[in-house]
């Protein structure tokens, strides 16, 4: 593993551009996102605005260059679900085995563990042995599996859910 000298911040709206760039890439090339058109920085700044008005949203940073971030978003969008978040790691193409996903699932966390939520679900489309082996690392357990529920690059694509119980909270009304 590298030497991480970067820092982990907060997302800012002008991180748009690079975000996208990385997303877009996971768009293109493989089935890790189950979209299958490239997003606009305008689109990805949009949806940075909406994900931020409610929850985490950072970014690792190295030299001037966004090499990955993580946030949360709604899991479902029921009342009920409040108290649950799905997660997301994504990281610039070439920046993996460097030790920014555990940087991020880290800071992640920590600051889901000062929030009301009690339980965050990982989606991950299979195979993807690297998100599988981070979340699990971090404390993640399978809770379910859909198999072929997606097709994207000329192939059914199976779907599992990971699961991590943040904290026994009592729920803040």
């Amino acid at each position: 593993m590298h030497k991480n000298t970067g820092i982990i911040r907060d997302v800012r709206r002008d991180d748009a551009p690079a975000i996208a760039d990385i997303y877009n890439y996971y768009i293109e090339n493989t089935i890790v996102s189950f979209e299958e058109l490239p997003i606009t920085p305008q689109e990805m700044e949009s949806r940075i605005l909406k994900i931020t008005s409610k929850f985490p949203y950072i970014i690792f940073e190295q030299g001037g260059i966004v090499e990955g971030y993580a946030y949360l978003s709604t899991w479902r969008e029921r009342i009920s679900y409040r108290y649950a978040a799905e997660l997301a790691i994504y990281l610039r193409h070439g920046s993996e085995g460097r030790g920014i996903g555990s940087l991020l699932m880290d800071q992640l966390l920590r600051e889901t563990e000062a929030s009301s939520i009690r339980a965050l679900i990982a989606c991950i489309s299979l195979p993807n042995p690297a998100s599988v082996a981070l979340h699990e690392k971090f404390g993640f357990v399978r809770v379910g599996l859909f198999p072929e529920v997606g097709y994207k690059m000329n192939q059914w694509i199976d779907v599992g859910f990971w699961e991590k119980i943040i904290a026994d909270i009592p729920p803040r009304l």
